[in-house]
């Protein structure tokens, strides 16, 4: 009896870690009850004890007439302690910020969580603004430079829990052959920097650098430039200053990953 209601509490995290997961995803989009159900295979009353309960602890929040539900502030405030607990942003990005003075293009500081990799900080150019903060934001690993970086660092098994069964397209350049991105992968690792050309943003091309002060990195940064203003020289000049500040980053920052229990190579 004990180990029947100690799988059905677990059973019940795990729902509603998948539903806020969900939600999340949707980003600015409220999903109905029915969209909800759906997606996570739940029985609609199911669903709706669990919403009402989520709503009412601050985690989902519901419009005025209860029928749609998105993230609420209670994981802002868990993704923003999070970032304040990191013991390596504020090692890392004084020198996204060296770049983004000297370069004026957009750079990113991203960490491989599963089959995805997550924006962790973002320096954006002067020369053109996005509409939304990427920091938070999850893109599939195999369709950024940001996540191929790392997907090289990995091998066999330890590559393969990275990479998900099917490749979904992106943009009509998305890799979505496996062989086509483990060869990709393969160049990237002899080169020493991935290259993503309008693979997850039509009209955006992205460079990245593994930061390598574990093994295998757990992160890395990026620049991202618009096609249209990017020429051969601008692109040797940006990843030049990618591996070099990288490597400075690897210099600053291994001495405290080695003595850290997350990280520690």
């Amino acid at each position: 009896m004990t180990e029947d209601i100690s799988v059905r509490k677990v059973k019940s995290a795990v729902r509603t870690v998948e539903l806020l997961e969900y939600l999340a995803a949707r980003h600015d989009e409220p999903a109905r009850l029915r969209e909800i159900s759906d997606a996570l295979g739940m029985p609609r009353s199911s669903a709706h004890a669990l919403l009402r309960t989520l709503v009412g602890q601050g985690w989902v929040r519901s419009d005025n007439s209860g029928t749609l539900y998105g993230i609420g502030i209670r994981a802002l405030l868990v993704g923003t302690s999070y970032l304040d607990g990191d013991p390596y942003l504020p090692l890392i990005t004084p020198f996204l910020d060296d770049l983004r003075a000297q370069w004026d293009e957009t750079f990113h500081l991203a960490r491989l969580d599963g089959t995805d990799i997550v924006y962790l900080a973002t320096r954006e150019s002067k020369q053109y603004l996005r509409t939304a903060s990427r920091v938070g934001r999850r893109l599939p690993a195999y369709a950024t430079s940001l996540g191929k970086a790392l997907l090289a660092e990995r091998f066999g098994p330890d590559r393969d829990e990275h990479v998900p069964a099917e490749l979904q397209s992106l943009t009509p350049r998305t890799i979505t052959d496996r062989a086509a991105l483990d060869r990709e992968l393969d160049d990237v690792r002899v080169r020493g920097y991935a290259r993503d050309d309008e693979e997850n943003t039509t009209g955006l091309c992205c460079f990245a650098v593994p930061l390598r002060y574990c093994k295998p990195a757990q992160d890395a940064i990026s620049a991202s430039v618009p096609v249209d203003r990017l020429t051969p020289q601008r692109e040797r000049d940006l990843i030049d200053a990618l591996q070099t500040q990288g490597d400075k980053v690897t210099r600053v920052v291994r001495p405290v990953a080695n003595g850290d229990r997350w990280f520690a190579s």
